[in-house]
């Protein structure tokens, strides 16, 4: 909290007392050092300098933009942060040209956070097989029909809003984005209906009427209307749901659930997180969380809560934190803002599997939840589920009892906990992740088993995790780790 302190003390952090200016590329090339560092971000630039020592990530992340155009660094690690509301303070002006890139194409490419970045995003797919759209209407609906032109398209890639007035219907595909964005011409009823013909790739979504009236038009197109771009370039879109349940999972961890709006169509898909947002002290504070299901038990023969209305988080409370405190103090019926999905694991990676191996540590074990219920369901071919859990106490397990009676229940589940700080009573395995313990617990049942492991936890756990598993001479497409 001390950044924010800082932004509102008054102080300029800007060095300009209060002007905006006009920055050229040679002006903004000027400022590359720690003491005078500007980078621009979308158009805008900023002096950094105030918040070097704040930067979670440390200065020299933020040197790498320095006196240049930081936007692709900044999307490749922080996409979800509220730049605009943070660094607010630190606004110098806006780009009177185009600035100069971070990477030239003659530069060694260095890996940010782990990831390699990309000199440029890949071209879009030809106009032909953009999708289009076309609306007709009854005496009480309006169908609005979208011809994605994709087979691989079902109902977890659209996602439809509509607040104050303002339709909003994202269809994702592969790495892109078709987005219809209008304001409608007439009221309707909160009530929406999405429906997907998987083999055609038709979207419909059908939409009531409010009044009984004929529509001379749909709307008035709004920001991005009828755009298909890469799905990176989008910034995230959020709605409010409201919190209808809380419910102790261990000591420190708690099961939220997540009330969409009821003019909301949204399915998180498997392996993918959302944010959540709140204000805090007048700032916008994000994390990413992983929605899981409400409970492992597939014997229950209705969920409390339909899935496709709900959403659930489970959530560690960190009493120093900056956002968990705040989080858990909202009350039954508070609302908080929740995005749309992003993440890169693709339900198709589970297709024709035969052993699957999930490695979580603590709450990395969240994205495991959807995974290890989808494959015991859907994937026929698969002969072995092996989930090795570390934590740091006994009472530090999720959901210990429901996974035991997984294993139990379904032959092909195999579950070992590991912890690092076990009482005398424990008798099971214990440790940290390691070359002995992994090279025992993932082993290929036959030499040419189509193998996936999935691996999540804190940034070290899972760095080593990866690097152990190489050692072990698993291919980089046999290994899917989870980051935010």
């Amino acid at each position: 909290m001390d950044w924010i302190r800082l932004t509102k003390s008054g102080k300029d952090l800007t060095g300009l007392k209060g002007r905006l200016i006009e920055v050229t590329e040679e002006e903004l090339i000027k400022h590359n050092k720690k003491d005078d560092c500007w980078v621009c971000i979308r158009g805008l630039v900023y002096n950094v300098s105030p918040y070097m020592e704040y930067h979670p990530g440390g200065e020299d992340e933020l040197m790498r933009a320095a006196g240049s155009d930081g936007t692709d660094l900044f999307d490749q690690v922080h996409r979800w942060v509220n730049y605009e509301s943070m660094l607010k303070e630190c606004l110098v002006g806006r780009m009177a040209v185009k600035p100069v890139a971070v990477a030239k194409e003659n530069h060694e490419k260095k890996p940010l956070n782990g990831i390699l970045l990309k000199s440029k995003l890949p071209d879009l797919p030809a106009k032909e097989i953009s999708p289009s759209y076309d609306w007709f209407q009854t005496e009480s609906l309006v169908t609005i029909v979208i011809y994605t032109k994709q087979k691989d398209v079902d109902s977890e890639s659209v996602i439809v809003d509509y607040q104050d007035g303002c339709f909003r219907a994202e269809i994702v595909i592969n790495d892109y984005s078709y987005l219809l964005h209008t304001e409608l011409s007439h009221e309707i009823q909160e009530d929406i209906t999405a429906r997907v013909a998987e083999k055609t790739g038709k979207v419909e979504i059908i939409l009531k009427k409010k009044d009984n009236v004929s529509w001379k038009y749909l709307g008035h197109p709004l920001e991005n209307h009828n755009s298909f771009t890469a799905h990176r370039e989008k910034g995230l879109y959020y709605r409010k749901c409201k919190l209808v349940s809380k419910v102790d999972v261990t000591h420190d961890t708690k099961l939220y659930c997540l009330m969409l709006p009821p003019d909301t169509h949204l399915q998180v898909p498997i392996g993918q997180h959302v944010y959540l947002k709140l204000t805090v002290a007048g700032a916008e504070i994000v994390k990413p969380y992983t929605p899981v299901l409400e409970s492992l038990h597939s014997d229950l023969q209705e969920p409390l809560h339909p899935h496709n209305k709900y959403i659930y988080v489970i959530i560690k409370i960190y009493h120093t934190g900056l956002f968990t405190p705040h989080f858990d103090c909202l009350q039954i019926g508070d609302y908080v803002s929740v995005s749309s999905p992003e993440g890169n694991f693709k339900k198709s990676q589970l297709q024709d599997l035969e052993e699957l191996f999930l490695l979580a540590a603590g709450t990395g074990f969240t994205p495991m939840v959807k995974i290890l219920n989808y494959a015991l369901t859907n994937t026929t071919s698969l002969r072995k589920v092996k989930l090795m859990f570390f934590n740091k106490t006994e009472e530090d397990i999720l959901w210990k009892n429901q996974l035991e009676h997984l294993a139990d229940k379904d032959r092909r589940f195999e579950v070992e906990f590991i912890l690092s700080e076990p009482t005398c009573e424990w008798t099971g395995k214990q440790g940290r992740i390691s070359l002995p313990l992994l090279s025992k617990f993932v082993k290929r049942s036959l030499e040419n088993s189509r193998v996936l492991i999935c691996i999540c936890g804190p940034a070290p756990f899972t760095e080593q995790g990866i690097r152990l598993l190489k050692d072990l001479n698993f291919s980089q497409e046999e290994v899917h780790s989870f980051t935010a």
